[in-house]
């Protein structure tokens, strides 16, 4: 028992660690399943059913999914959308958020209460669907970008974040002889880096997670982003899609659905570590002024 600590302390912390480590066990048992499982051999899957430690290293259902056309064209979908998508999220959203961060534009208040109304009430599948296919958008990665292209929420915060810098610095920055968009790159963009990476961070967990909206507007197979190949992968039978065999021989097996899912959520567990020290300053200051 620690000084200072009675006994319901030490009561309350032991069972506080019992329970995270439980809330842990089912985050890590699931990875581990899938991790275990895509290195495994057909026939130990067959027998086995559950495989979390192999006898039999085996790399055949990532040679299958690197050689197939489908799961590599998909990849490169998803990557074309989440890169340009997020370009697209972050400009807009900095720019709207940056302008209404200044109380003397006219019209102000009244943009403030859609972005808020337009977070609480959304137009609908059907609405949006028309709107999306009278713009003439349908089977065009715009109906994705442009759709979904400021998030009400994330404005709000970078707008609460804007209005806590310092009016002086801009000010000072004008009498200079600045423009607002030299202001906004030379000046607020760089402190306001945590702000920033946060929310590219999530713009680029929603693009790259994009399945609903492909599926809606998307007509062509050869534009599906990976999210709706894994989908697929999953639920409809290989033969129908075609996943049997590779041009150069390499076959499905039951391992390669597990294979897909680890490879699908692959880059965004190389990114988010890089970025997870920005996560929570970022949040923090967004949500200092209202």
């Amino acid at each position: 028992m620690k000084a200072g600590q009675s006994f319901k302390d030490n009561v309350f912390n032991t069972c506080v660690t019992v329970i995270l480590i439980g809330l842990a066990a089912t985050v890590v048992f699931p990875l581990l399943f899938t991790l275990s499982s895509s290195f495994a051999s057909s026939k130990e899957l067959l027998l086995k059913g559950v495989v979390l430690w192999p006898e039999e290293w085996t790399l055949e259902a990532y040679r299958f999914l690197l050689d197939n056309a489908q799961f590599t064209r998909a990849f490169y979908n998803a990557i074309y959308i989440t890169a340009v998508g997020t370009l697209i999220n972050m400009a807009l959203s900095t720019l709207m958020a940056y302008g209404l961060s200044h109380p003397g534009v006219k019209g102000r208040a009244a943009v403030n209460v859609i972005v808020l109304f337009s977070m609480l009430f959304q137009g609908g599948m059907i609405p949006t669907y028309l709107v999306i296919h009278g713009l003439g958008l349908i089977n065009s990665y715009w109906s994705i970008w442009l759709a979904g292209a400021i998030a009400p929420f994330n404005l709000i915060v970078m707008r609460s974040y804007f209005q806590t810098l310092p009016v002086e610095i801009k000010e000072s920055a004008r009498i200079d002889g600045c423009g607002e968009f030299k202001i906004l790159w030379r000046i607020i963009l760089p402190v306001s880096l945590p702000v920033l990476i946060t929310f590219t961070l999530f713009y680029t967990v929603a693009n790259w997670n994009t399945y609903f909206q492909a599926i809606l507007y998307l007509n062509d197979a050869n534009l599906y982003p990976l999210q709706v190949f894994l989908r697929q992968i999953l639920i409809v039978n290989s033969s129908e899609l075609g996943l049997v065999v590779t041009d150069t021989g390499y076959s499905y097996t039951p391992a390669v659905p597990h294979a897909a899912i680890l490879l699908t959520a692959l880059p965004l567990l190389m990114v988010y570590p890089f970025m997870q020290k920005y996560f929570s300053k970022g949040m923090m200051m967004g949500s200092v002024k209202g």
